[in-house]
């Protein structure tokens, strides 16, 4: 049985001595929260016991809820009710074993003097450490102090001293020396000159970010505040998924046809079936190929030159998943969007950049990757991912510590073994996407990468940038990390240098990190250094993860 509430919903009750507070944010829909409420029952089991032995005792701040069938806090409100009635002073444990809406408890966390503790599970099935970083994110943007930590099962060294820390003094710290300031780097003058170049003509001559409705799933984080955007050259132009919709009305059949038989041609493959509830159909999958050209005009229409669909929640209610239209858009290789009159090739050529999840922070980095890369020759297709998971290498085939880097469908098919050819289209889970839709799966070729993340602190926009790879897998241990995390989306075996698993969750300010490829290794370094620098010249403070590949610093 859960640990019981031991006050009423909005009586403030004063915790005795060696007492803490635990709260859980959950989803906002119900199927969500009552499919991962065991995983998060048990969790907070081996929590309690673990703040036990370190002399503490958990109060659990609000029930579970019998009519509902789960114990998160699931709104805005509901969460605004529940610290309302609690001692703002008392420490309070955020506890997350699963995806979660970090606006929920925002509010109330904003204004507990008392210290905080995020703590994540660690699974792929069940992304607490994914919903623990959004919120870590969310929490660095509004300047609230907090502690993280994480754990497998809750009794490995590492976290037991954190704990300890923590209960003892109300705050702990991680090392993040892997870090250092772009100021300290060796760049050479013509990449500095041209990152600098870049950034001028960004600022001189601006660009339209198109916001199909601001702000997804909770993602405070996500937002880029317009005082901040500005200065960089960038403005948002907001938009509205009803405007979508209604454009994805317009498009005809033949238009939609035509992008799937191109699809079709370039050797992706759908695993279609009959039934709309639970299989991917052909219906579903023209209405995508609807929106990808309404979305391409629209984006024409007001000059974007890269665009965010937020889909949950609104559009998942009118249309299926968007995730098809995102990859696709993302790719310079992609079925042609003329004009309304039929005239013009929209954006021939290039990709449309989009920022799944309506991630600004991504987006920006996106139009910045897209600048740099033209510059260099190098490839300019990029993606965010979900910092899924990770796990040691269970096939024996490399002893480097293989994080899993996975989105719903958003990832472009020059990221894919085989291309399109390498890509698959099947069925969203119905959990999260009612009305189904094509993802964009496949497995993410061996090669170079540069990994990012911009972000707000202190309110100024920073990033953290740093070099590693995509590996490739055994079939046998690839489908055993699909098939811990979710295996309709597409995976990228990622290493990071110099830059580890607990620095990464430690410093990470986001569930999303930002992905591109470079030709080979001193290409990567150099499109990072020149990426680092037009940063720099926009206004971003700018610091460098880890090492180059052969272990040597910046």
């Amino acid at each position: 049985m859960p640990v019981k509430s031991k006050r009423a919903s909005t009586k403030s009750v004063k915790l005795n001595k060696n007492q803490v507070y635990l709260i859980a944010s959950g989803d906002l829909r119900l199927s969500a929260n009552q499919l991962c409420w065991p995983a998060q029952k048990a969790m907070e089991e081996q929590l309690r016991k673990a703040v036990k032995t370190a002399g503490y005792e958990i109060v659990r701040a609000h029930p579970y809820k019998s009519a509902e069938k789960h114990g998160f806090i699931a709104s805005q409100k509901e969460g605004m009710q529940i610290f309302a009635g609690l001692d703002p002073n008392a420490p309070l444990i955020v506890a997350e074993s699963v995806w979660q809406y970090s606006h929920h408890v925002l509010a109330g966390l904003t204004t507990h003097r008392g210290p905080i503790l995020t703590v994540a599970n660690w699974s792929g099935t069940w992304p607490g450490l994914v919903g623990m970083l959004n919120l870590n994110g969310s929490l660095t943007k509004a300047g609230v102090k907090y502690s993280t930590i994480w754990s497998e099962d809750f009794t490995d060294q590492l976290f037991k001293d954190f704990l300890a820390t923590w209960l003892k003094h109300g705050y702990a710290r991680h090392r993040v020396n892997h870090l250092s300031s772009i100021d300290k780097a060796k760049i050479g003058t013509k990449d500095r000159q041209l990152g600098e170049t870049l950034a001028a003509q960004l600022k001189q001559g601006k660009a339209i970010m198109g916001i199909f409705d601001e702000g997804c799933m909770g993602m405070f984080n996500a937002i880029i505040p317009d005082h901040l955007l500005h200065p960089t050259g960038v403005f948002k132009e907001r938009l509205s998924q009803s405007s979508l919709y209604y454009e994805t009305t317009q498009v005809s059949d033949a238009e939609a046809q035509a992008v799937r038989t191109w699809l079709d041609r370039r050797g992706m493959k759908f695993r279609t079936g009959p039934k709309e509830a639970t299989d991917l159909t052909d219906k579903q999958i023209l209405k995508q190929c609807k929106m990808y050209i309404a979305a391409v005009r629209i984006a024409d229409d007001f000059g974007c030159q890269t665009i965010g669909i937020q889909y949950q929640q609104g559009m998942k209610d009118l249309l299926p998943a968007s995730d098809l239209v995102e990859g696709t858009l993302n790719n310079a290789d992609r079925p042609p969007v003329k004009s309304r009159d039929g005239r013009r090739e929209l954006y021939k050529g290039q990709p449309l950049p989009h920022f799944n999840e309506v991630d600004e922070c991504a987006g920006l980095d996106a139009l910045l990757i897209n600048r740099v890369h033209s510059a260099l020759g190098q490839p300019i297709e990029n993606t965010l991912h979900d910092l899924r998971w990770g796990d040691a290498d269970r096939s024996g085939s490399t002893k480097q510590y293989v994080w899993v880097f996975q989105i719903s469908g958003a990832v472009p098919p020059a990221h894919l073994i085989g291309g399109w050819k390498g890509a698959v289209g099947e069925r969203q889970p119905a959990m999260y996407f009612r009305l189904g839709g094509s993802t964009l799966k496949g497995v993410s070729k061996p090669g170079e990468i540069i990994w990012s993340r911009i972000y707000v602190e202190d309110d100024r926009l920073k990033m953290d940038i740093g070099r590693g790879a995509a590996i490739e897998l055994p079939a046998s241990e690839t489908q055993r990390r699909w098939e811990a995390t979710t295996s309709q989306w597409p995976i990228m075996h990622a290493v990071t240098y110099g830059t580890s698993r607990d620095h990464m969750m430690a410093r990470h300010k986001a569930n999303h990190i930002q992905c591109v490829y470079a030709t080979n290794a001193a290409a990567a370094d150099r499109a990072l250094l020149v990426r680092a620098s037009m940063a720099r010249a926009l206004g971003v403070e700018v610091n460098i993860a880890g090492t180059r590949k052969n272990g040597s610093g910046w």
